[in-house]
């Protein structure tokens, strides 16, 4: 039975427990891919491998949890988001436990990397889109809240999964996580479908309504390869409508979005496989270089939250794209300035304000996404940012880690990550002010050469001139006016 259509997301009732929801799902997906860099050097001390293939492991996770986001908002729309995250979990947690019976990086790989990462990609992008639907006037508090989860994990996974390792070794911190992670089929229990007016027709209302037009059957032709194929007119409905759903695509201010995910990626997803080590090399002891992880966690959360609440406020609501933008950029310069950082002391600060920022950032992607897409697209949208972070994901991190290798110091590599955030943000920066200013230029070409109708008189003689006039064409029609009326 379909479930009555909401003139719009109601802004709380059933909307927290979705909220609560979304933050165990980020708990056991992103606060535990963090924590896989805790696993790093026992990796590398068993297996006897160097840092780039070892940081493999964390990188096909993140790349396999980003490149299959798709596939869970395509199941989310088509199927349920509950069925999507349930499944989700299963995967996971059964990558995590056959992960635990590993013999060799390749195994690793695998079971840990592509199985868990598959079932976290089920799980992410779905819970983050249902927010969406269930909040606009509270929307970025509602995200921040939901994502602070990742934050607050890794602040208390970090250090019971340190503990978890010594205790009961690698295989045995595993074995638990694994258990840990079934958490998300109880998570994918409480999204609740929410149908509202403003989402795009399933290809049955397309039927029942006769809502194709022949235009738009005209532009299915145009605009679908797979059209030639099709013989059926329901077939034709469910193409046109797949094809409405990535429309998004092509909009300019989402294809620069996309390419700055792409360099702000790129620099983010070394430093939480890194840091451990790199603290490590510089003489942390082992508790401490886990508890770096938990104070960037806590710190993580209060970025998400505050950052959230401040761009709802009316006075920043209309800047959340440069909020954005400066949160990705003051994380590039935290990455410039760690090399320098060389002892505990140093390292905290560092952890605070990369902290902060990173649950900024990240609390505002989905935000940012929704002004630019709208709540109707925003799951599919979701799905292809996620699947834009799978590249970067994949490849920043064993090119650090070769960076490494090759120079014997972290410097090029946080130096790397450094430049590819700022480069991310100037992007971003660059293209909404060119947008204002193209924005600005045309209201002033509106209001000062619209369409107006001029009537000049001489004698029996009338012109009656109706266009769009430069700025030379006023100036010579007011010299004229000007020399008939001295006459």
């Amino acid at each position: 039975m379909a479930s009555a259509r909401h003139a719009g997301p109601p802004d709380g009732g059933w909307g927290w427990m979705i909220v609560a929801g979304c933050f165990l799902v980020t708990i056991c997906t992103r606060a535990v891919t963090r924590c896989i860099s805790i696993f790093f050097v026992e990796f590398q001390a068993y297996f006897g491998q160097d840092y780039a293939r070892t940081a493999w492991i964390h990188s096909i996770v993140d790349c396999a949890t980003m490149l299959c986001a798709p596939l869970g908002s395509l199941i989310s729309n088509h199927v349920s988001c509950q069925v999507g995250i349930m499944l989700g979990g299963l995967l996971a947690s059964t990558g995590l436990i056959l992960g635990s019976f590993a013999t060799s990086l390749e195994h690793l790989y695998l079971s840990l990397g592509v199985l868990t990462g598959l079932g976290f990609a089920l799980c992410y992008s779905p819970a983050i889109a249902m927010v969406g639907k269930y909040f606009n006037k509270k929307k970025a508090l509602a995200y921040g809240i939901a994502m602070s989860g990742s934050g607050i994990g890794t602040f208390i996974l970090a250090p019971v999964v340190q503990l978890l390792i010594e205790q009961f070794s690698w295989r045995g911190a595993l074995l638990i996580l694994g258990g840990f992670v079934l958490n998300l089929c109880v998570c994918g229990a409480l999204m609740r479908p929410i149908a509202l007016k403003e989402d795009r027709k399933t290809a049955p209302e397309f039927l029942e309504q006769d809502y194709v037009r022949e235009a738009q059957k005209r532009d299915l032709k145009r605009m679908s390869i797979c059209s030639p194929l099709i013989k059926a007119w329901s077939h034709e409905c469910l193409c046109y409508c797949s094809w409405k759903e990535y429309d998004f695509l092509l909009m300019p201010g989402f294809m620069v979005l996309a390419v700055s995910v792409l360099f702000m990626a790129y620099g983010c997803s070394p430093l939480f496989v890194y840091l451990v080590p790199y603290a490590l090399s510089v003489g942390v002891s082992h508790h401490q270089a886990a508890f770096l992880m938990s104070i960037l966690g806590v710190i993580d959360i209060i970025g998400n939250i505050t950052f959230g609440w401040l761009t709802d406020r009316r006075c920043l609501k209309k800047h959340r794209h440069f909020c954005y933008l400066f949160a990705v950029g003051m994380d590039g310069l935290c990455c410039l300035f760690l090399p320098v950082l060389q002892n505990f002391p140093l390292l905290v600060p560092f952890s605070f304000t990369f902290g902060y920022f990173d649950g900024a950032y990240v609390t505002l992607i989905p935000v940012v996404t929704a002004d630019v897409v709208g709540t109707s697209s925003l799951s599919a949208a979701l799905g292809v940012v996620c699947f834009l972070h799978a590249i970067p994901y994949l490849v920043s991190p064993p090119v650090a880690g070769w960076l490494v290798d090759t120079t014997g110091s972290y410097t090029a590599a946080f130096l790397l990550c450094g430049f590819s955030m700022i480069f991310s943000s100037t992007l971003l920066c660059f293209a909404r002010l060119a947008k204002k200013i193209k924005r600005t230029h045309l209201r002033s070409l509106t209001n000062d050469t619209g369409t107006k109708q001029h009537i000049w008189t001489t004698g029996a003689i009338a012109y009656s001139v109706t266009t769009e006039l430069d700025q030379k064409d006023v100036e010579f029609l007011a010299v004229d006016t000007n020399s008939y009326s001295n006459r």
